[in-house]
């Protein structure tokens, strides 16, 4: 039984580990130091970051991240080809632009005329987990990252020789141990309420809902790609696969088109929500659905 909770706050939301006895004071530093690593990596919102180097290289340059995180750039490839462009890391400008910028100024600001939107596979040349651009990018790894870190996090407690806990990144979790967990699926429009449960069981699950960060009448942070714009069709995904980190890009790509070109590349199921209140699950999802 899971009895004790290590909590603490890591990029920009809440984060919860749940063991049967307490963690050694020891492995809460590591997590902490992994974690503080991770941020200052990959934020876009820290100025001493490799990916604001990026968004600073006015005559472009090559930029050799750890050697893991060819992992998450081999997904965004998959994930960038399986939605035609939709699910791409790029949309860091337009997310600036909408005013989710380092700020948080929430207000948008006009494109400048003639602005090209750039593309994951049209204005990045990557070799391993290094990448070479011709000109400044803002680049973004929120569709992914999280659910990374939890895959990291996750990978700490394996080596300290853990064999039940549930990492929970503010939604993005991943379970092992002998038994299930049953997991709430919060409702997009009432965060008191759920829409069924999910039987999470040694597999990742990740979320994401166009609620969850919103600003004005229409902007939040899920965003097409190939528009530079917020979508609008569905509202809410859940997805269930063996790594949280894919189980984070499949959440997001779920917002975009058919589910059938995911199921055709990736090993997921799933349950999403349309604006119309309508509600879409996947025959192999493990778990039960109240509406």
């Amino acid at each position: 039984m899971l009895t004790s909770r290590f909590e603490f706050d890591a990029i920009g939301t809440s984060w919860e580990i749940d063991t049967p006895a307490p963690l050694h004071a020891d492995i809460r530093k590591q997590i902490l130091d992994t974690v503080e690593r991770f941020d200052s990596v990959y934020s876009r919102f820290r100025k001493d970051s490799m990916v604001t180097g990026i968004s600073q290289a006015v005559e472009g340059g090559s930029f050799t991240f750890p050697s893991e995180a060819a992992t998450m750039f081999d997904l965004y490839d998959r994930l960038h080809a399986a939605t035609d462009g939709a699910v791409d890391p790029l949309v860091g400008q337009d997310l600036e632009l909408l005013g989710y910028d380092r700020e948080y100024s929430l207000v948008p600001r006009e494109r400048e005329e003639g602005l090209l939107r750039p593309s994951w596979h049209r204005d990045v040349i990557r070799d391993g987990s290094q990448l070479t651009i011709r000109q400044p990018l803002v680049v973004d790894f929120g569709a992914v990252g999280k659910g990374y870190l939890v895959d990291v996090v996750a990978g700490v407690l394996d080596k300290a020789g853990l064999s039940d806990f549930i990492v929970d990144g503010s939604g993005d979790m991943r379970h092992r141990g002998s038994s299930a967990t049953a997991v709430g699926l919060e409702h997009p429009f009432d965060p008191e309420m759920v829409i069924g449960v999910a039987n999470l069981n040694n597999r990742s699950l990740c979320a994401s809902a166009s609620n969850r960060r919103r600003w004005g009448d229409i902007l939040h942070h899920v965003l097409d790609g190939r528009t530079g714009r917020p979508t609008t069709d569905v509202i809410a995904t859940w997805a269930v696969a063996a790594d949280a980190a894919t189980a984070d890009g499949i959440a997001t790509a779920l917002f975009f088109g058919s589910a059938s070109r995911l199921t055709s590349a990736f090993d997921f199921s799933f349950v999403r929500m349309f604006a119309d209140g309508g509600v879409e699950i996947s025959d192999d999802f493990d778990g039960e659905l109240f509406t």
